[in-house]
């Protein structure tokens, strides 16, 4: 494949202007009124760098810069940013502003017509420097008719084709002929590039244009290399930039829109570069067929000569002869371009600096390009770099990519740090990786320009049986050795780490534990933090040593839940109630260091006091009362009632509340004697029955010879004085105690 690149590239003049200048004004304070330039890479750049994009000067505070993009703004605009008192840095294209002197003077009495399109902002601008009627013309087929009868000037948008352009002249002569001035204002860089890409589109199976695909100049270019051709490849970003879709294309075209960088066209060339394409200059003549424009004045000529040519002529003058630039270098060049492998260090000569990159050369061959992130400066200075470069300066880079060529400074420096690193290293100094990926063998990862493997058996303690879950993950290794057959290769150890350290864990607690053990005793109190509760107790940090305080060391009353009592996170007090300095286990007991419910009951409870509580449980001789949680008291089955009750269930129930009175209290021996019936009113009792013969034993016998077991509630009351509650459960008085007789008297 042939690559025939177009002589005119880069940036146009004015473009080159705006974009320079936004590199240089400072960032902080400065904001872009639109985007300066339609091209992504140079926006992401400028965004970068700290400049901010803006609508309209009302968004930008009051005293702070803005600046004008190359493609111009109305007349209102400045007034706008005059009366929030900004800062004006204007890149307006000189281009663009002699249209916008020549609608400022022509307008008002005479109709303006532009021939661009409405929605571009070079067109609004100028839209904004008119005082009348102005209209504008967007296509080759648009209605004219409003220009009958009236003194008509037509201009164009700085970008259009020049066909285009004398097609709407030509229209706007049929309906005012003798009306109509013409002012040709296309830029005289794009009509050149408009005559390559038509003359290059025919002589080529191909056309690849590069630029970005807002860009008005950039699309012009690729519609009028369709005309010549029907293979025509748009090109944005070089990194997509899709080799094989051109082949199998004999010869292909390069050209570039006038707001694209340099360096995106010499990076797109490196890519067929690379992939064997011939790159040679174009041959198309200096002056390539064109379409005559219509005649009109220009500006202080007053006569019907053709604007063109005193355009291009003026244009010419004011720029002085440029160099040779990096795009021609490329072209004499780039069959004797140097092949470099990535990791190669070569030392290059410093061409020339801008804002953001320097360009180097090797050995005086071919220019490449190095970001100011890649240079080993601690802050970039473009002046510094220049002045390198005067005095031919060399500095040594590595080469980080070869499809394009890639260099960087800063990796050379690193690679001399890692050199140092890797003496620490074998000394047995640990250091971390990233992992990148793995193999049958381990894990592998990069310390800078070195690889590094990890064996898997070397990963952790244990075996390792997925290898790909530590992808992505920080290492922490210690050299094994490093191999010097091919390219230095570091074997490393995360497991000798991890052993490491567990041995100094190990080592630190059972010093911990020692210091621990020989500074406690039983009955001592400590104050712990609770780290942790379960179903039987919780761990209490005591010194930094968990101790067990068991559920039932918690309260004196008893409770379902460990944190009933005790929070997660808390200090508390505790007393030691056991030591195992064997097995490395102390038990320790909060309730211990608590008042018991019956320490304090002497304070609460006398003799006749009424209480109220709640029946937790019955026995065959009475129930027990709960009169608060730790204290019971008992009520006897004969102090339950005025009845007799053969069981204590028939008149009470589980978790019934009564109100009792307290008829014995000793503290000392947890003891409350109850009574409820002392509480309820004594009934009346009927008269004793007179008896009639005496029965065994005291009883009573009826006539007739039958025993009368039956006793009134006289009998049972009088019998009630008599009987009390017992420790060992035998209660109440005998029958010879009720008589009043002993035993001695039964015989």
């Amino acid at each position: 494949m042939k690559a025939v690149v177009a002589s005119e590239h880069g940036f146009c003049a004015g473009v080159k202007r705006a974009v320079d200048t936004a590199f240089s004004v400072p960032a902080e304070g400065t904001y872009l009124l639109g985007e300066l330039i339609h091209n992504e890479a140079v926006s992401a750049r400028l965004k970068e760098r700290g400049l901010t994009v803006v609508q309209s000067p009302e968004e930008v505070p009051e005293g702070a810069r803005i600046l004008i993009r190359s493609h111009g703004v109305g007349r209102e605009v400045y007034e706008r940013c005059r009366a929030r008192g900004l800062e004006v840095v204007d890149c307006t294209c000189r281009f663009v502003r002699r249209t916008q002197e020549i609608v400022a003077r022509e307008s008002g009495e005479k109709l303006i017509v532009i021939a661009g399109h409405a929605a571009h902002p070079e067109v609004a601008g100028l839209i904004g420097w008119c005082r009348g009627e102005v209209r504008v013309v967007g296509s080759e087929t648009d209605d004219v008719g409003f220009a009958a009868g009236k003194d008509v000037v037509l201009v164009a948008q700085t970008t259009v084709s020049e066909q285009f352009f004398c097609k709407i002249g030509e229209n706007l002569q049929k309906v005012a002929p003798k009306s109509l001035v013409i002012f040709p204002t296309i830029c005289y860089t794009t009509v050149k590039r408009q005559h390559e890409a038509a003359a290059l589109s025919k002589e080529c199976d191909a056309v690849v244009v590069v630029g970005g695909l807002g860009s008005s100049n950039t699309k012009r270019l690729g519609e009028i290399a369709r005309k010549g051709c029907g293979n025509v490849f748009f090109v944005a970003d070089p990194q997509a930039f899709e080799y094989e879709k051109l082949k199998n294309f004999g010869r292909v075209g390069i050209i570039a829109g006038a707001s694209t960088p340099d360096w995106l066209t010499r990076e797109v060339l490196f890519k067929m570069v690379e992939n064997n394409a011939e790159v040679l200059k174009t041959d198309v003549p200096a002056e390539a067929e064109a379409v005559e424009a219509p005649v009109a004045p220009v500006e202080a000529v007053e006569t019907e000569e053709t604007a063109t040519a005193v355009n291009e002529t003026e244009a010419k003058a004011e720029e002085p002869a440029a160099p040779k630039s990096a795009m021609e270098q490329i072209m004499d060049d780039i069959d004797k371009e140097e092949r470099y492998k990535k990791g190669q260090i070569i030392k290059v000569r410093i061409v020339s600096a801008t804002d953001e990159e320097i360009f180097v050369s090797g050995s005086g061959k071919l220019e490449n390009r190095i970001p100011k992130a890649e240079l080993d400066c601690e802050e970039y200075s473009r002046e510094v770099y220049e002045e390198k470069a005067r005095n031919g300066e060399e500095i040594e880079v590595m080469v980080t990519a070869v499809k394009p060529t890639q260099l960087s400074e800063k990796l050379v420096k690193k690679l001399k740090e890692e050199e140092a690193f890797l003496a620490d290293i074998e000394a047995g100094k640990e250091f971390s990786v990233v992992c990148t990926g793995s193999n049958k063998g381990g894990l592998t990862a990069e310390l800078g320009t070195y690889p590094v493997f990890v064996p898997r058996r070397e990963i952790r303690i244990g075996y390792v049986s997925d290898l790909e879950k530590y992808k992505g993950k920080t290492l922490r290794l210690k050299l094994i050795e490093i191999r010097k057959e091919r390219r230095k290769e570091i074997i490393a150890s995360q497991r000798a780490v991890l052993e490491a350290e567990r041995a100094e864990r190990e080592a630190a607690k059972a010093a911990k534990e020692e210091s621990f053990f020989s500074s406690i005793e039983v009955d001592d109190v400590v104050e712990g933090k609770v780290e942790r509760v379960t179903s039987f107790g919780a761990f209490v940090s005591v010194n930094g040593f968990d101790c067990l305080a068991h559920i039932s060391d918690l309260s004196w009353t008893g409770v379902k839940e460990v944190t009933d009592v005790l929070e997660i996170g808390k200090r508390y007090q505790f007393k030691v109630l056991k030591i195992d300095r064997v097995n490395k286990k102390v038990s320790i007991g909060y309730k211990q260091l608590q008042p018991q419910p019956w320490d304090l009951a002497a304070e609460k409870y006398a003799e006749g006091d009424v209480v109220h509580g709640r029946v937790v449980r019955i026995v065959p001789f009475g129930a027990f009362v709960e009169i608060e949680k730790g204290i019971d008291g008992l009520v006897h089955v004969s102090q339950i009632t005025h009845e007799w009750l053969e069981n204590p269930t028939s008149a009470l129930t589980i978790g019934e509340e009564v109100d009792a009175k307290i008829l014995a209290f000793n503290p000392a021996e947890h003891k409350i004697t109850l009574s409820i019936k002392a509480l309820q009113p004594r009934p009346e009792y009927e008269p004793r029955p007179e008896r009639t013969e005496e029965g065994g034993n005291g009883g009573r016998r009826e006539r007739g010879g039958k025993k009368n077991n039956r006793r009134t509630a006289q009998s049972y009351a009088e019998e009630d004085e008599y009987r009390e509650w017992s420790e060992g459960g035998n209660f109440g008085a005998s029958i010879s105690e009720l008589l009043g007789t002993d035993d001695s008297d039964k015989n």
